[in-house]
């Protein structure tokens, strides 16, 4: 089946095109108006008055530049900074008086109770934005929830890049959420206004916090009430890192994520419950009506977060397409689903994982399930539901494993073995789910219910445990950059294509394809070889220095090996297939290139000109009379140094114009080199 026949994938395709210029150009909302203006006149003069020997090939083009235009549009209006309104327009450093509006509750980390809150005024005046507010933590702290307005004076902050080479940057994260800047609170400093106005997702919200307090009277167990909440309400804030890292290994993460498996099962049980009603005069349309409302009743209840409104989205063009009985349609459904009303809406889903990952599997099941289906059909009725549900795997991890690889860098290749004995009761466990909801509103909830429901999501937690420890199975830190993932997905869609209807067109693009991909990698192997970085990082109370050579890695430290973390994901990105340690000595030169540290003895040679100095565990020094003596062209200073000390440096380096990299603030400096010597 040729994907692009279809030609709402076609729009699809462009409508991306044009959000991704409109992401990274700076097109203003006015010109993005005039030139959709005027692609769309075009395309109607086209249409109305050229003769049919000339019209196509113009209204192909003119269709093609109002997609494109239309995605720029969408872009920019949905652009936060476009608008006057803005708070960032108008920030400034010092503290300023603002109200807040909570929006969205986020997972907290060690120190901070985080949330996304909206901008209403700032010094009694109005603005607009999303803002990150993060709360510190302690025992008199009071939890927010959606729709709360505060009141406090802060000081408006940008959200943190990351100090060190690849790690995630929450920064851009944040960004594509519509999120450019961060309040550190602290509770007493928070005032909070009894009187805010509700929405609807707060409302959703105050209804979620009754089921969860309800369902927390009930005897479960604390991780089987977690994952009962995050299977049936999208919250993962009660989750522990071991249980959601079980998941993660066992390649059953998506289960824990309210998406598209949860309301495509919600469908096909409402499907079968509702089928009385088509019996009923026009009851296929009330049928459809019903199934839609429920849908979006249970897309309200778990608290319409992004992956919920994109899977019910979808599956209420699913849901159009039975009562239409055209199967055929399933491509044209998931295209417009995603383009013209997911896309148009919030064009910033384009870079979200979890929008990726959903429509990947979904488009992938639809084409590569049907084939496989195609391929073996047992005749034998329990063997042939086994390969359904082991082809339908098969067809999602093929459709999302380059994603998962450019993202998460692993493969759980026992991912069969926990969607085969978790999968099939999912139905079961989520009917019982919402039953046991129903219930516990209700304050009839049954303990013998409730037992049995604990040992359901007990044995689900026990059998991804056992498939989790088979570490042995699970293909982790696997290198993977942008490149490799489209070229992959072209390797994919070939190699699909090609098994469809073979031809020898078809098996020499194959081939020619996997050729490509021969030289590339070879390419970059190569260039790795040559590679030479030498990078001084940013961590709290250490001195930690990266010395790359080639694939090999020397990590150079003044108290203790460094961030496992950060380790790792150098590794991961430069292919490092060795790491040596080694303490931190007083030098390192590289032809005119002089690098030198000096420690918390404050020792340091007067002879030794010139050059650039790390300065590393709080060394108690003259700097001026340092820098008068040893005349240095930049200096250093990491994470090691206490912060009272830094600020003195900086204000004596900014006072004789000497260049001065903080690695807490300007992030881990580096040297790129060809060779280097201790």
């Amino acid at each position: 089946m040729q994907l692009l026949k279809f030609a709402s994938i076609k729009l699809t395709l462009l409508l991306v095109v044009g959000i991704l210029i409109g992401t990274y150009t700076k097109i203003t909302i006015h010109s993005a108006f005039l030139f959709t203006g005027i692609s769309l006149t075009a395309l109607g003069v086209c249409f109305f008055t050229l003769k049919k020997d000339i019209r196509h090939f113009l209204f192909t083009v003119f269709m093609i530049c109002t997609t494109i235009s239309l995605g720029v549009l969408t872009t920019t209006l949905n652009t936060p900074l476009n608008y006057d309104s803005h708070y960032s327009h108008h920030k400034t450093s010092s503290p300023k008086t603002c109200t807040l509006k909570i929006t969205e509750v986020l997972k907290p980390n060690t120190y901070y109770k985080k949330y996304i809150a909206e901008v209403k005024t700032i010094e009694n005046k109005k603005y607009s934005g999303k803002i990150l507010v993060n709360i510190s933590k302690d025992s008199l702290y009071f939890p927010l929830h959606i729709d709360d307005e505060i009141k406090t004076v802060a000081s408006l902050k940008e959200i943190n890049a990351p100090l060190n080479p690849y790690q995630f940057n929450y920064k851009k994260y944040m960004q594509t959420l519509g999120v450019y800047h961060q309040v550190n609170l602290k509770h007493e400093n928070v005032i909070r206004n009894k009187n805010s106005s509700s929405t609807l997702y707060g409302f959703s919200s105050k209804i979620r916090n009754h089921i969860i307090k309800k369902l927390k009277q009930a005897p479960f167990g604390s991780q089987e009430l977690a994952v009962i909440e995050a299977l049936l309400l999208g919250q993962r804030q009660d989750l522990s890192n071991t249980t959601y890292d079980n998941y993660k290994k066992a390649g059953a993460v998506h289960i824990l994520a309210v998406s598209g498996l949860h309301i495509g099962i919600l469908l096909l049980i409402l499907e079968f419950l509702l089928q009385p009603l088509t019996y009923l005069p026009y009851g296929r349309k009330i049928k459809l009506a019903t199934l839609v409302l429920l849908l979006w009743s249970f897309a309200l209840l778990a608290g319409f977060s992004a992956s919920i409104i994109r899977a019910t989205t979808m599956f209420s063009f699913v849901a159009y397409a039975l009562y239409l009985n055209r199967p055929s349609n399933t491509f044209n459904i998931l295209a417009l689903s995603m383009g013209f009303i997911l896309l148009v809406i919030s064009p910033n889903l384009i870079f979200q994982v979890g929008f990726q990952m959903s429509y990947a599997a979904v488009f992938a099941i639809a084409w590569i399930f049907p084939m496989l289906q195609r391929f073996w059909f047992p005749k034998n009725i329990v063997l042939n539901k086994v390969w359904q549900l082991l082809s339908v795997s098969i067809a999602a991890q093929v459709g999302v494993l380059p994603i998962s690889l450019f993202y998460f860098h692993q493969f759980p290749s026992l991912f069969f073995i926990s969607n085969l004995l978790i999968i099939p009761f999912l139905g079961v466990i989520l009917g019982l789910g919402i039953l046991v909801i129903l219930l516990a509103v209700a304050n009839c909830l049954p303990n013998n219910i409730v037992l049995v429901y604990n040992t359901i999501i007990y044995w689900m937690n026990y059998i991804i445990g056992w498939v989790a420890e088979q570490e042995a199975f699970l293909f982790s830190n696997i290198s993977f950059n942008q490149l490799q993932l489209f070229l992959s997905y072209g390797i994919l869609i070939l190699l699909v294509t090609t098994l469809s209807k073979t031809t020898f067109k078809k098996v020499s693009y194959f081939l020619a394809s996997l050729l490509l991909w021969q030289i590339l990698t070879i390419y970059q192997n190569n260039n790795l070889q040559k590679e030479q970085q030498l990078w001084v990082l940013h961590e709290s109370r250490n001195s930690v220095i990266y010395h790359q050579n080639g694939t090999s890695l020397t990590v150079i430290s003044s108290q203790k090996k460094g961030n496992t973390s950060t380790l790792n994901k150098y590794k991961i990105e430069k292919r490092i297939d060795s790491v040596t340690y080694r303490p931190l000595l007083n030098s390192y030169a590289y032809d005119t290139l002089v690098f030198r540290i000096i420690d918390s003895t404050g020792i340091y040679m007067p002879t030794q000109k010139s050059g650039i100095y790390l300065l590393s565990n709080s060394p108690k020094i003259n700097l001026d009379r340092f820098i008068d003596t040893v005349q240095p062209t930049k200096i250093i200073a990491d994470g090691s140094n206490y912060k009272s000390y830094i600020a003195r440096w900086k204000a004596t380096c900014d006072k004789r114009k000497l260049p001065f990299h903080y690695t807490g603030e300007k992030g881990a400096y580096p040297f790129n080199l060809k060779n280097i010597s201790d």
